[in-house]
């Protein structure tokens, strides 16, 4: 399934890109199997991510309305809980095929999300997901997959390829008028981030060190759905306790240690001209927040 060269470019790039993994008919099927799910009530796990406001009430208890698409369409966090379609996903023998070519084992499964982020939705600032997973020894992998066609108009997700190869980094204050969380990683200056390009049913498969985020949906009426899975390393001992229960790939439950918060981070720092980094600084108790 996967070339020498395909798994060189992972391990160079801290990603890669699986096209068509989904069918047409898959994908069509999903988006219509969640948006009918979001349209039926809160489910265990929902936040937006933005505060809640006060205000006039739309349809069911979770919807409020207000100006901000995503408490009109707030995420959906570990749905493979209790919707046996998103824990079939989560276990698809052919996202196993590709992180266990990737990875070089087969990995465990430890969250779904699913993100509507429709027209006129922030975006996410940059962020590594091993800062929130902290799994050890080893790191976290996504499996990102494109229910809509993705591109910059209505914010795919930005990468900064090589970043997988750098320690965690110590966050800092995001603009939260583009950004729905309030935390994002600094970069030296002149880095730039590089929009990764999809069609529905690619999957895009990433390193949890890999430094990551998305812009603002700024389309007229388009959508940005994703089907997202988070994995850890087979060789993983601990993992964060919102990721318990964890699961291998055919569904079983295996036990894990919870890791501690908390630990060091890096910070950027000139040396002789040129931008390093040093580990430091300390990481906060970790958030429950990621795209």
């Amino acid at each position: 399934m996967l070339t020498a060269e395909q798994i060189e470019q992972y391990q160079r790039d801290g990603y890669y890109v699986a096209k068509n993994v989904f069918s047409p008919e898959e994908v069509e099927f999903y988006k219509r199997h969640f948006m009918e799910l979001r349209a039926k009530q809160a489910y265990p796990g929902d936040f937006a991510g933005v505060p809640v406001k006060a205000g006039p009430q739309t349809g069911d208890n979770y919807l409020n309305d207000v100006a901000d698409p995503l408490q009109q369409y707030p995420r959906m966090i570990h749905m493979h809980r209790w919707d046996d379609a998103s824990l079939q996903w989560m276990i698809d023998k052919r996202l196993n095929q590709y992180m266990t070519g990737l990875l070089g084992s087969e990995p465990y499964a430890v969250q779904t999300m699913l993100y509507f982020k429709p027209a006129g939705a922030r975006g996410q600032a940059l962020h590594q997901d091993q800062y929130y997973l902290k799994v050890q020894p080893g790191t976290c992998m996504a499996s990102w997959m494109a229910l809509d066609d993705c591109d910059e108009e209505n914010g795919c997700l930005q990468v900064i390829p090589g970043s997988h190869t750098w320690p965690l980094l110590c966050p800092t204050g995001a603009d939260t008028t583009t950004s729905f969380t309030d935390v994002t990683v600094p970069l030296p200056e002149g880095t730039k981030s590089a929009p990764v390009i999809m069609k529905a049913g690619d999957v895009l498969f990433f390193n949890g060190s890999l430094v990551h985020g998305s812009f603002p949906n700024t389309s007229e009426n388009r959508f940005r759905r994703s089907l997202i899975g988070h994995y850890i390393v087979g060789e993983a001992q601990q993992v964060s306790q919102f990721y318990h229960p964890v699961l291998r790939m055919d569904g079983s439950e295996v036990e894990l240690e919870i890791s501690a918060g908390g630990g060091s981070c890096g910070v950027w720092v000139d040396h002789e001209g040129t931008p390093v980094i040093e580990v430091a600084g300390a990481l906060g108790q970790p958030l429950k927040e990621h795209e």
